[in-house]
């Protein structure tokens, strides 16, 4: 009797330990597989003898003839805790493993995606090694601009590896580039399934479709003031995302750039930015796309442009206050050295003082004296920083007509006097 109760125990706890295990494992590959679909990357998991219908699916064969079947080479003789990467002839890469612990072959398949972004003139140099005719071209990059790019200093490589650790319990394992064993043929794009014209349009607009998502994704990551999307989204930004419109790169980009400017303008509006916040920044970036001399400067300058609007977002978005409240802080806000007090605030909207600051304090969690306080005062910190004013003019600028009050108020917000901090802000350049 005492045998089968602990034989029972032992089955028992060892189901539990391997449903613990399962659950463990599934949470793991699924933050995987949704970190790497949020860098645009494609990540099967599939038996071996599934994978050519899955992989069929995500367009290789755009780029590759029988792309199914020599990516089919690879998992033959995979060996467990390995991971093996390949770089075919397209500058494509792709990575799989053996998944452990299943009952029939499984394989974690991963890519395409670039290490480096690709330029016009490497993707020429592409075609022309692989036969594409100038007429196909176009569809050739239209394939490159939806393909992500992940170089070695990726946050995901870093992730990978911490699966891959924890799923094979281990701190070593091996990493197999087996790009020399199996090469790819050559592009098929001339070949006669290819060149009809509807198959063309087709191709494009998958392509096009991709682009678009990123785009879309973009805009709504500003409108919900996102910033900590900047690297997931930019990761797959490259600088063949734009449209070829023009001959010149340069000019394509600035296009581009332009474009981005506007639909971005118009996403941290829709994310509850009035248009007084907005035309400023909208400017600068006008004027800093113009301004650029390389296509390198391309990729820094959309990352600034994003971080900024969704800034924007989080700082100034008035949607979840009342429009009373939305009011005044936008007549505090565009000209903060006018005549701000409670009173005359609250006769231009025609509501008494007490309501208005009764209102006001509910709503923002601080007082309107306080709020206009704390808007001078960085506009001075900003003021001092950046420009010789004195600090009597300084003053004036912020509303404040005595410069003796206006030094206490500052030293007691910013915790030094005016001429301390444009010192500091002095030694800082």
């Amino acid at each position: 009797m005492y045998y089968f109760c602990t034989k029972s125990w032992y089955t028992v706890s060892n189901k539990i330990a391997m449903e613990e295990k399962r659950v463990f494992y599934e949470n793991e590959l699924s933050l995987l597989c949704d970190t790497l679909k949020k860098l645009r990357v494609n990540v099967i998991v599939s038996k071996t003898n599934d994978l050519s219908a899955a992989i069929s699916k995500i367009g290789l064969d755009t780029i590759h003839k029988n792309a199914s079947s020599f990516v089919l080479q690879f998992p033959k003789d995979a060996e467990p805790r390995t991971i093996y990467k390949f770089t075919d002839s397209c500058d494509l890469n792709f990575l799989y493993l053996l998944l452990p612990d299943t009952e029939v072959a499984t394989v974690l398949f991963i890519g395409p995606y670039l290490a480096n972004p690709s330029t016009p003139e490497r993707l020429l140099e592409l075609g022309k090694k692989l036969g594409v005719s100038p007429l196909r071209q176009s569809y050739f990059d239209e394939f490159y601009s939806a393909i992500p790019v992940l170089d070695d200093k990726s946050h995901f490589f870093v992730l990978l590896s911490s699966f891959c650790e924890r799923i094979w319990q281990t701190p070593s394992f091996s990493i197999i580039d087996v790009s020399e064993k199996y090469q790819s043929s050559a592009s098929p794009i001339n070949e006669p399934m290819h060149t009809d014209e509807f198959d063309d349009i087709l191709i494009n607009m998958k392509n096009m479709e991709k682009r678009y998502a990123f785009e879309n994704e973009l805009i709504r990551a500003v409108s919900l003031g996102q910033i900590h999307k900047e690297s997931q989204l930019l990761s797959a930004f490259s600088e063949n995302m734009f449209e070829k419109r023009l001959k010149d790169p340069l000019r394509n980009a600035k296009n581009y750039g332009v474009i981005m400017n506007t639909l971005l303008r118009k996403a941290a509006e829709s994310g509850g930015v009035h248009p007084l916040y907005l035309d400023r920044v909208s400017s600068e970036f006008a004027a800093k796309i113009e301004g650029m001399s390389d296509l390198l400067q391309n990729k820094n300058l959309m990352c600034e442009m994003f971080r900024s609007y969704c800034r924007l977002v989080r700082k100034h978005a008035l949607t979840h206050y009342s429009l009373l409240i939305q009011k005044t802080i936008l007549i505090i806000d565009s000209d903060i050295s006018a005549n701000l007090s409670l009173n005359s605030l609250a006769v231009s909207q025609n509501v008494s003082p007490g309501y208005l600051s009764s209102t006001f304090k509910k709503e923002t969690g601080k007082t309107v004296t306080e709020y206009i306080r704390e808007k001078r005062m960085k506009h001075a910190a900003f003021l001092l920083a950046t420009t010789p004013l004195q600090i009597q003019t300084v003053a004036l600028n912020c509303g404040i007509v005595d410069v003796h009050y206006f030094s206490k108020t500052f030293k007691k917000l910013i915790g030094k006097t005016p001429m301390e901090y444009r010192n500091s802000q002095k030694q800082i350049k």
